[in-house]
């Protein structure tokens, strides 16, 4: 995003149409997604945007980008590692405890149905 930025000023510049640094770094922190609002919000509060070098701006963006995408990572790893403990089973039962369980989800399922044709369902 910053390139393209760059790009586009000195596109403009070679137009004769110059900004001010602050003028710029207001208008990176505008275009920036909805995600990204409590940081932009945060650099307002806390920064002077007219003094704000926008190097400085761009290094506090990348920073807060890194920080984002390991906190996304470690949410990734932490969903796959409970997807790994739910799956995992245990082979204690016996075949007749199985066997037994199926009997009596099949007549509760019936039965189920049987009540569902009597009320018109």
């Amino acid at each position: 995003m910053f390139s393209r930025f760059t790009n586009i000023i000195n596109a403009l510049q070679a137009l004769d149409k110059t900004y001010s640094n602050s003028e710029m770094v207001r208008k990176i922190l505008r275009c920036l997604p909805r995600t990204w609002m409590p940081k932009v919000t945060a650099i307002e509060e806390a920064k002077n945007l007219n003094v704000l070098p926008l190097e400085d701006l761009l290094g506090s963006l990348m920073t807060h980008e890194l920080s984002m995408q390991k906190k996304d990572d470690d949410e990734e790893n932490e969903k796959k590692k409970k997807k790994i403990v739910a799956l995992k089973s245990s082979q204690t039962k016996d075949s007749e405890d199985d066997d037994d369980e199926l009997a009596f989800i099949t007549r509760r399922f019936k039965n189920y149905l049987a009540s569902k044709k009597k009320f018109g369902g």
